[in-house]
């Protein structure tokens, strides 16, 4: 199986929206419908090289201080004779 590390910027969100969502018993961020912006992308054979090239992402800077953070996606192999898209498309 292969894999998709992604290092995302984090999007800041009001208090109010906080404590909307956390009143509302509703989620604050939704991926599915309005993901994060995507800074970097790589992709990884198995799963031990995706942990060990989130691991060198995580050391990067502003994942450090919290502006950024790194995600390892499974990605389910196409069908036979179709290419790979890591564009979400």
């Amino acid at each position: 199986m292969r894999f998709l590390i992604v290092r995302t910027e984090i999007r800041s969100a009001a208090d109010a929206d906080i404590a909307a969502a956390w009143a509302g018993g509703v989620r604050l961020r939704d991926e599915t419908s309005a993901p994060e912006p995507r800074r970097q992308v790589v992709h990884a054979e198995d799963r031990d090289a995706a942990l060990l090239l989130a691991r060198a992402l995580s050391a990067v800077g502003a994942v450090r201080a919290g502006r950024h953070r790194v995600k390892v996606l499974p990605v389910e192999d196409p069908a036979p004779g179709q290419p790979y898209r890591w564009d979400g498309g």
